[in-house]
């Protein structure tokens, strides 16, 4: 099977230390591509140094929604390069105009920095992959073409449960195109699962994202990445929602954190 991922978020360099990609239309979820797609292409441009490979921390402002199907271009600019860290600023836009915005910092996620202290975060309990029920269009109420690249299991939903709903979802998440995790598919995740809100509310809105920020905690194992996101703060139509990422291993292997606009259907 043919390495979608790559193919699909790999510009070439032009010339003009410009970088370019004809962004494909087959990570949409409605009409428009996926805001961790639209990251991805961006962050491979900002990869700048082969011995800072693994993004620590990306933060991307959404200024217009991508259109798959065209040509983008990405520039880039680094703004620090130091001994463990280069900080990288990137933007992708579409026929002159704008769509994203980046800051990344990237390191490398193998060297180790010989500290021996340790906090982390277990895995919740939930079904495996194969007891959960996949993502689907219809349930959310709009066109998953994004399900053409992605397998998402959802870990279903006690509706017997006496507690009150929670604005929070759960699920295992994989490329189709049998390509094992990396740091950069973790940054993808990160923004592939339903709005945690729709649990709450229902299919009452459209959830589009301000601004995004993933850190990257290590590399993942080969196989299923688990994940939970909720929200808990909702306020005058602006939503923040936090996830945590782990791998096959039951490593936490990345945090993120967004802020979203929640606007009802008939707005």
């Amino acid at each position: 099977m043919d390495a979608q991922f790559d193919n699909e978020t790999t510009p070439e360099l032009q010339q003009n230390g410009s970088s370019t990609l004809l962004l494909s239309d087959q990570w949409n979820i409605g009409e428009n591509p996926n805001g961790g797609y639209l990251i991805i292409p961006a962050l491979r441009a900002m990869q700048l140094r082969e011995e800072h490979p693994d993004p620590l921390s990306v933060t991307a402002h959404f200024l217009r929604p991508g259109t798959g199907g065209e040509l983008a271009q990405i520039d880039t600019e680094v703004l620090r390069s130091g001994r463990s860290v280069t900080t990288t600023r990137g933007s992708l836009s579409q026929n002159g105009t704008t769509r994203l915005e980046l800051v990344a910092a990237f390191g490398n996620l193998v060297e180790g920095t010989g500290h021996d202290y340790e906090i982390s975060v277990p895995p919740p309990l939930i079904p495996p992959p194969e007891e959960c029920v996949g993502r689907s269009g219809e349930q959310q109420g709009v066109d998953l073409v994004i399900n053409n690249r992605i397998e998402m299991r959802m870990a279903p939903v006690d509706t017997n449960s006496e507690e009150p709903k929670k604005a929070e979802v759960s699920g295992w998440i994989r490329l189709l195109d049998g390509r094992d995790p990396d740091a950069l598919s973790l940054v993808l995740f990160a923004d592939a699962f339903p709005p945690p809100i729709f649990s709450y509310v229902g299919r009452v809105g459209w959830v589009p994202t301000i601004e995004f920020t993933a850190h990257i905690r290590c590399r993942p194992a080969p196989g299923w990445v688990q994940g939970k996101f909720w929200t808990e703060d909702l306020k005058d139509g602006r939503m923040i929602e936090t996830g945590l990422l782990w791998d096959s291993a039951g490593n936490l292997v990345a945090q993120s954190r967004q802020l979203a606009m929640f606007l009802p259907l008939d707005s």
